[in-house]
């Protein structure tokens, strides 16, 4: 428990600052399976809702950011086609609501 207050102790504010941009990006992966999960409790079947493409765009969005940040590319080929699908679902959806 020391080592891990030792760690976060000895981070610099911009570190922190992208840290904190990472972990929002997760929270957003996160939240969109929670709404997806409470609008088919809800329905009584799946169902994939409207936020359910906007929190997945921003937290791939969120997450690529801190990628390109840490210079991962791990993180970045991970996030880049998600990035495209979910895109692609809201142009579609957009689509046909016109």
């Amino acid at each position: 428990m020391y080592n891990l207050l030792k760690m976060i102790s000895d981070v610099n504010p911009l570190d922190a600052l992208w840290l904190t941009v990472g972990l929002l990006g997760q929270l957003m992966f996160t939240a969109r399976f929670l709404v997806q999960w409470w609008a088919s409790e809800k329905a009584g079947r799946s169902v994939v809702p409207l936020a359910f493409w906007y929190f997945s765009i921003l937290g791939s969005l969120i997450v690529l950011a801190y990628g390109i940040h840490k210079l991962d590319p791990v993180i970045i080929i991970g996030q880049l086609p998600g990035t495209v699908i979910y895109a692609r679902n809201l142009w579609l959806i957009r689509q046909e609501k016109e």
